[in-house]
């Protein structure tokens, strides 16, 4: 039990890792909810929330002022398309149509009625949805086993339309205002979707359609993502061409750039259904050093106090985002077009006082002649604690997964777990993250389990030029890819005590054998090719390594994992303790990849703490 915060008192000097704090595991946890997505039309406004206290998202429809939710007892809206999901509910006349988790099957739903199943019992998955208003139905990307190609569902039976196949993946489709062309995104394996992807569209013919066409991306060296038509029915999409995900439209010669900041205008795309930017309006988010902006057609910054935003959405009076900021969780954010002024419709609250928050702190240091890595640094505070005298705080490293993602300046209540107890926190964007531009991004290419435990090591040495923290009392956690670079670093010569792997990367052949159709090829593109980098692999396979740590290593497995399996996890424990290492692990059944149950969220991390405790009292 945590012990009751002091008001008035001075501050207790305390070792640094041992302050108490009301901010529990639990309480950390039931502020870690999300909103996922948000659609603005003519019925209101609707957004999707994840609540980890019933591990469900539910839809909720704003309207007059007053939020309801639409969601009933067993419904969950997610899509599992490429498994991380995306566009999993769109707007059609005056209902919705959601993806629900549990059968993965498209369903209709009144905005006073229950949903009704509308693609029954099929064996394929969907995503990605997108009203067709002229025809009356839904497009939606489609995936069967191995399979994918774009279709449309008729609001009216279910009845299905093949409107595109033959391509390994695709994403976005996206119907001009006339509803005569049909626009989406395509790629091709090996590619990703952030390396290598396609613009195409189809025209109509009388009933018919016309021939795909690939309109840019066809030469390849260009990623492409969110296509829309404006209200004139030109064709924009984002285009990294100029080096950053920046807008750009159609012309009968081709793709244009339009004016924009030199800076990625969205995050790579891991899940579909994403916008961050509405050309009618001129609205766009867009990132510089992790630092995200919004600003309209006159170029000035709208809801400043914001970090992160995403999911735009428009009607006549309001600007509405999802964002999130240093001291506020993400956010529903009506901005009213005229004066700029902000409303909170929903979410935002952070559960501390601001000035017990830990605030982000923007970091660019050295990793290689020429080079450079970016972090965020979270200061330890806690009003009713200072740490002894001459001393600096332990410093935890957080590593991203991906690892082709990046971590965001907002906040983050399992940080402030950290942080309240008196450690320091580091969130690494390594190089590879995105948000920093292509070549940022492609430099991972070839150099995953070395350039990002490189950048891990060189950020520990950074801080502590600096003053910061305690080198001799460092430890570095990640979950999935992030785990992967963890174990790494704590190979060999490494300059942290422990660490933490949240179902983390151990054999990274087994996982390139086991892992979907979407990241097949990934592991190809981040280490090289397994038969000619075969010593590459070794190097880099945590599991062939575990004889090099000689430091204490905490693991967390989800038992239902299909993508870091757990026996992969269990070969690697076995491989540590037979070296004689230190090692802890707790196994949650019923888990997958990636938590989302609040009492084995909440367990971990008193568990992660526990054990960075006993090793922080013997220095």
């Amino acid at each position: 039990m945590s012990a009751p915060r002091k008001s008035s008192a001075a501050p207790e000097t305390r070792a640094f890792g041992f302050w108490d704090s009301p901010w529990s595991a639990e309480r950390a946890v039931a502020a870690s909810g999300d909103l996922a997505e948000l659609r603005a039309g003519p019925a209101g406004l609707f957004w999707s929330l994840f609540d980890p206290a019933d591990g469900r998202t539910t839809l909720w429809h704003w309207q007059a002022g007053a939020a309801r939710c639409l969601t009933p007892a067993g419904f969950s809206l997610r899509s599992r398309v490429y498994e991380y999901g995306g566009g999993a509910f769109c707007l059609v006349a005056d209902a919705v149509v959601f993806v629900n988790e549990a059968d993965q099957q498209l369903h209709l739903q009144t905005l006073d009625g229950a949903p009704r199943p509308l693609t029954g019992n099929s064996p394929c998955r969907y995503g990605d949805l997108w009203p067709w208003e002229q025809v009356g139905a839904v497009l939606a990307v489609e995936e069967e086993l191995a399979s994918h190609r774009l279709v449309a569902i008729a609001l009216a039976d279910g009845r299905r339309q093949v409107l595109a196949e033959g391509a390994d993946f695709y994403a976005a489709p996206r119907i001009s205002p006339d509803g005569q062309i049909l626009a989406w995104i395509e790629w091709s394996r090996p590619a990703q979707p952030w390396t290598e992807t396609r613009l195409c569209l189809r025209r109509r013919q009388g009933e018919g359609w016309g021939p795909p066409e690939v309109v840019a991306g066809g030469e390849g060296g260009e990623s492409l993502q969110q296509p829309r038509f404006d209200a004139l029915g030109r064709l924009h999409c984002l285009s990294d061409g100029n080096g950053w995900w920046q807008p750009w439209r159609l012309a009968v010669d081709g793709l244009h750039p339009l004016p924009a900041e030199a800076a990625d205008h969205a995050p790579a795309p891991w899940q579909l259904g994403t916008c961050n930017y509405l050309p009618d309006d001129s609205l766009r988010s867009w990132l510089r050093e992790g630092q995200g902006y919004l600003v309209g057609s006159d170029q000035k910054p709208l809801a400043s106090t914001y970090s992160r935003f995403r999911q735009l959405a428009a009607d006549p009076v309001n600007f509405y985002c999802i964002a999130a900021g240093p001291s506020s969780a993400s956010a529903v954010l009506a901005i009213d077009r005229a004066s700029g002024a902000v409303q909170v419709l929903a979410g935002g609250g952070a559960g501390l006082p601001p000035e017990e928050i830990a605030r982000p702190q923007p970091l660019r240091f050295v990793v290689g002649e020429g080079e450079w890595a970016h972090a965020f640094f979270y200061p330890p505070v806690n009003d009713c604690y200072r740490g002894p005298q001459g001393q600096r705080p332990p410093l935890l490293v957080l590593c991203h997964g991906g690892p082709t993602s990046a971590c965001q300046p907002v906040f983050d209540p399992r940080i402030q777990f950290w942080t309240q107890r008196g450690f320091a926190v580091a969130d690494l964007d390594y190089r590879g993250s995105s948000g920093y531009g292509r070549a940022y991004r492609q430099r991972l290419a070839g150099g995953w389990g070395e350039l990002d435990v490189q950048d891990a090591k060189a950020l520990l040495a950074h801080l502590d030029q600096l003053g910061l923290i305690d080198p001799a009392k460092a430890f570095i956690r990640g979950a999935s890819a992030g785990g992967f670079t963890t174990l790494l670093a704590l190979a060999g010569d490494t300059p942290f005590c422990g660490g933490a792997s949240y179902y983390g990367v151990s054999d990274p052949l087994v996982l390139r054998e086991k892992t979907h159709k979407f990241e097949a090829d990934y592991l190809d593109w981040l280490i090289g090719d397994p038969q000619q980098d075969a010593e590459r692999y070794r190097q880099r396979t945590p599991l062939l390594r575990a004889r090099e740590i000689a430091v204490p290593v905490i693991f967390f497995q989800g038992g239902q994992d299909a993508v870091v399996v757990p026996e992969q996890t269990a070969s690697m424990i076995e491989a540590l303790r037979e070296a004689g290492q230190q090692v802890e692990c707790h196994v949650y059944p019923e888990e997958q990849h990636g938590f989302r149950q609040a009492a084995n969220l909440a367990h971990a991390l008193e568990a992660e703490l526990g054990f960075y405790r006993k090793f922080l009292n013997g220095r």
